[in-house]
C-alpha cells in the first residue's frame, strides 16, 4: 500500500505539468490490446511496441536479444551462447505464465516439461513488428497469459515488387545471410524470406572453453488474396530447422557428445469476411515441435509436440467508438516424449480446451475508453474455468492519459505435470496427479504524457500481481507435482522516458524497471519441510526470497545521434542487479545469488549508393563477466559486420 501511494503523488506532479501526449507522431495503431486495431492512445493496458525500425537498426541476430536490448519491463535470460534456450519473462512471474503468439498461432510446446515456448529459433530476420502486451491477458488469450502476452508479426508484401539481400559476419565465425522478396498489388500479396545463420559459438557451461555450434534454416512465408471487397484470405508459414551442442550441467560429464537437432513448424490459415458493421475471421493455425536429443553417453532421445487450434473471431461495430468483439477457441495438443527413467519407453498424452470469450470495448464518455471481457475455458482435465479483465483509459487532455487494468486469469497444468517424476507414477490408462489450475490476479495504473515544451515523452506503471495455487515439486524427496498453499507475489515500478527534440541529431531513452517478487512455492515454511535450509527461509534478504532470475533493479539506456541522414549511431547501456537462481547439482541444489552487472553495445549504420547499406556493432564492449543463469555463459565482447542490398 505504501508503494501504491508514492506511485499516484508520482502521478499527480506529472499530471499537472503535462501537456500534448502524442502530438509529434502518427498515432500509433495497436491490434493485440483488444484483438482488433485500436489507437494506442485509448489503450487501458500497458504494452510495449517494437516497429520494424527498432528491430532492423539492433545489432543482434535473435529476435529475443532485440527485446531485451531495448526494455528493462521485459526479463530476459539465456543459457549460453547463439542458440542456447532463451526465456523472457514478464511482471516478475516465470516465463510459463506469459504466452507467445507469432502470427496469431501459439507457440506453446506441448513436450517440454512446462509447455513454455523458448524463442532463440526466432531470428530477427522476417519479423515486421512485436507487441508485447502486460498483465493478465487470459480473458483474450486463455491460458497461461497471467504475466502478459508476447505478440510477433512477421512481414507481409508491400505494395510494387521488392526484394533485399542481406550478409553479416561476427566474431566466433559467425555467419548470417539472409534474402527475402515480396509484393503486393489490389487483390494478391506475397513475402517469402529465408535465413541462415551458423556460428562456432561458445561453452554453454562456464567450466570449460569448447565452442558448442549453432546452426538455424529458417524460412518465413506469408500470401494473402483478397477475393472481392468483403472477403480474402491469408496464409503464414513459418519453420526453423536448428542444431544445437548444448553441455550437460554436471560437471563430471562430458561434453563431446551433447547436442540437439529441432524443428519447428507453424501454419496459420486466415478467413476473412467483412461487411458493414461485422468482421469474422476463420482461422486453422498448426503448431509442430520435435525435438532429438544426444547426450553424453550418445543416447538419443525424441521429444514430439503437436498442435491444433480452430479459431472463430468476430468482431461488430455499433459506431466508430463502441464494438464488442467475440470468439470461440478449439485447442487440440498432443505430444510423445520418454517416460521418466524407464530407459527410452515412450509416453503420449493428449488434451483439449474448447474456450468462448467477449470483450466489451465502449466509449461512455467523451475522454473515457473502457472495456470488459470474460471467458470460459473448459479443460479436458481440469474442468470449467472462468478469466476476466476490466481495463480503463482517460484522456486528460488531447494528449495524455491515466490508464489502469484488473484481470483475473488461469493456468493449466501442462501435461508433463501431470505425471512429472518416476514412470511408476503414471502409465497408459493408469491415472493422473490430481492438480489444479494455477490462478492469477493482476492490476496496474499508470500515466502517459508528451511534454511539447521539452520534447519529451513520459510513462510510469505501477503493477501489482498474486498467483494462486501455484504448482512445483520437491525432486530432493518425492518427486510428486502438486499445488502450493501460498501465494506467489510481484510488485513494482516501470519507468520510461523518451527525449528526441525535433531538431536535433541527439536522442535518448531511459527505462527502469523495479521488481519486488516473492516465491512462496520454497520461502513459505508451510511449503515442504525439505526445503528448511533454503537460503530464502534463513535471511531477510529480498534477492534470496525473489522468484527466480528476476531482477529487483533493471535500467536500460539508448543514445542514438545522426550525423547525417546517411549515418545513425546508438549506443546502449544495461545494468540488471543481483538475481536469485536455483543451485544444481554441481552445489547440492543450494540457491544462488547472481552477481549484477553492466553492458555496452553501439551501433553504427550508414546509407551508401544504390540502396546498400552497410552496419557496424560491437555488443559488450566492455567485455563483461556475468550470468543470467547459474553456471550457463553469456556472450563476451563480439564485433559483427553487415551489408544489407534492398532493390
Amino acid at each position: 500500500m505504501l508503494m501504491l501511494k508514492k506511485i499516484i503523488k508520482i502521478l499527480i506532479i506529472l499530471v499537472f505539468s503535462a501537456n500534448n501526449l502524442f502530438a509529434q507522431d502518427i498515432p500509433i495503431i495497436v491490434i493485440s490490446p483488444g484483438k482488433t486495431v485500436q489507437s494506442l492512445s485509448t489503450v487501458g493496458s500497458a504494452i510495449e511496441v517494437f516497429t520494424s525500425d527498432t528491430i532492423n537498426n539492433s545489432s543482434h541476430f535473435s529476435l529475443a536479444n532485440v527485446i531485451d536490448d531495448n526494455s528493462t519491463s521485459t526479463n530476459l535470460f539465456q543459457m549460453g551462447g547463439h542458440g542456447s534456450n532463451i526465456g523472457i519473462q514478464l511482471r516478475g512471474l516465470e516465463k510459463r505464465y506469459s504466452t507467445v503468439y507469432i502470427d496469431g498461432v501459439k507457440m506453446l510446446d506441448p513436450s517440454s516439461s512446462d509447455g513454455s515456448f523458448y524463442l532463440e529459433n526466432v531470428m530477427k530476420n522476417g519479423i515486421d513488428r512485436v507487441e508485447i502486451l502486460k498483465g493478465t491477458q487470459s480473458s483474450l488469450y486463455g491460458s497461461n497469459a497471467i504475466g502478459g502476452t508476447i505478440n510477433i508479426f512477421t512481414k507481409k508484401g508491400r505494395k510494387g515488387k521488392h526484394s533485399n539481400f542481406e550478409i553479416e559476419t561476427a566474431s566466433k565465425n559467425t555467419k548470417n545471410i539472409s534474402y527475402s522478396i515480396d509484393g503486393a498489388d489490389d487483390k494478391f500479396n506475397y513475402y517469402l524470406g529465408l535465413n541462415k545463420f551458423v556460428t562456432d559459438g561458445i561453452s554453454a557451461m562456464n567450466d570449460n572453453d569448447e565452442k558448442d555450434q549453432y546452426k538455424n534454416d529458417n524460412i518465413v512465408a506469408n500470401i494473402g488474396y483478397k477475393i472481392n471487397e468483403n472477403f480474402k484470405i491469408q496464409n503464414s508459414f513459418r519453420i526453423a530447422d536448428t542444431f544445437y551442442e548444448y553441455d550437460a550441467v554436471d560437471k563430471t560429464y562430458t561434453d563431446v557428445n551433447d547436442s540437439t537437432d529441432n524443428l519447428e513448424a507453424s501454419y496459420s490459415l486466415k478467413l476473412v469476411h467483412e461487411k458493414n458493421k461485422f468482421k469474422n475471421t476463420f482461422s486453422y493455425n498448426k503448431l509442430q515441435i520435435e525435438r532429438a536429443t544426444t547426450d553424453y553417453s550418445k543416447a538419443k532421445t525424441n521429444y514430439f509436440g503437436y498442435r491444433d487450434a480452430f479459431n472463430f473471431l468476430g468482431e461488430y461495430n455499433f459506431n466508430l467508438d463502441n464494438k464488442i468483439v467475440y470468439g470461440i477457441d478449439s485447442e487440440f495438443d498432443a505430444s510423445r516424449y520418454p517416460k521418466d527413467y524407464s530407459g527410452g519407453d515412450m509416453r503420449e498424452h493428449d488434451e483439449g480446451i474448447i474456450s468462448q470469450y467477449f470483450d466489451l470495448q465502449l466509449r461512455p464518455f467523451e475522454k473515457l475508453y473502457s472495456t470488459f471481457g470474460l471467458r470460459s475455458d473448459d479443460h479436458s482435465t481440469v474442468g470449467r474455468k472462468t478469466s476476466g479483465r476490466v481495463t480503463a483509459a482517460y484522456l486528460l487532455d488531447g494528449n495524455s492519459k491515466i490508464r489502469s487494468s484488473f484481470g483475473a486469469g488461469v493456468r493449466f497444468p501442462a501435461m508433463y505435470d501431470y505425471i512429472y517424476g518416476s514412470s511408476t507414477i503414471v502409465d497408459k490408462g493408469g491415472t493422473l496427479e490430481e492438480l489444479q489450475s494455477e490462478r492469477g490476479l493482476s492490476f496496474d495504473l499508470g500515466y502517459d504524457t508528451f511534454l511539447d515544451n521539452l520534447d519529451l515523452g513520459l510513462n510510469i506503471t505501477y503493477f501489482k500481481t498474486e498467483q494462486k495455487n501455484p504448482l512445483f515439486s520437491n525432486a530432493r524427496t518425492d518427486w510428486v507435482m502438486r499445488n502450493g498453499t501460498g501465494r506467489n507475489t510481484s510488485e513494482g515500478v516501470e519507468f520510461n522516458a523518451n527525449w528526441k527534440p525535433t531538431n536535433s541529431k541527439f536522442g535518448l531513452n531511459f527505462g527502469y524497471t523495479f521488481t519486488d517478487s516473492y516465491d512462496a512455492s520454497t520461502c513459505d515454511p508451510d511449503e515442504l519441510a525439505s526445503y528448511a535450509d533454503n537460503e530464502c527461509r534463513l535471511t531477510g534478504n529480498k534477492v534470496a526470497k525473489a522468484k527466480v532470475r528476476v531482477p529487483r533493479h533493471a535500467v536500460e539506456t539508448n543514445i542514438s545521434y545522426s550525423m547525417n541522414q546517411n549515418l545513425k549511431s546508438f549506443l546502449k547501456g544495461k545494468y540488471i542487479g543481483e538475481t536469485r537462481d536455483f543451485g544444481n547439482t554441481n552445489d547440492s541444489w543450494t540457491d544462488q545469488i547472481l552477481t549484477d552487472y553492466f553492458v555496452f553495445d553501439l551501433v553504427n549504420s550508414y546509407n551508401l549508393f544504390d540502396n546498400y547499406k552497410i552496419q557496424i556493432g560491437i555488443n559488450n564492449i566492455l567485455d563483461e563477466k556475468y550470468q543470467q543463469a547459474h553456471e550457463y555463459s553469456t556472450m563476451g565482447r563480439t564485433f559483427n559486420f553487415g551489408l544489407r542490398k534492398i532493390y
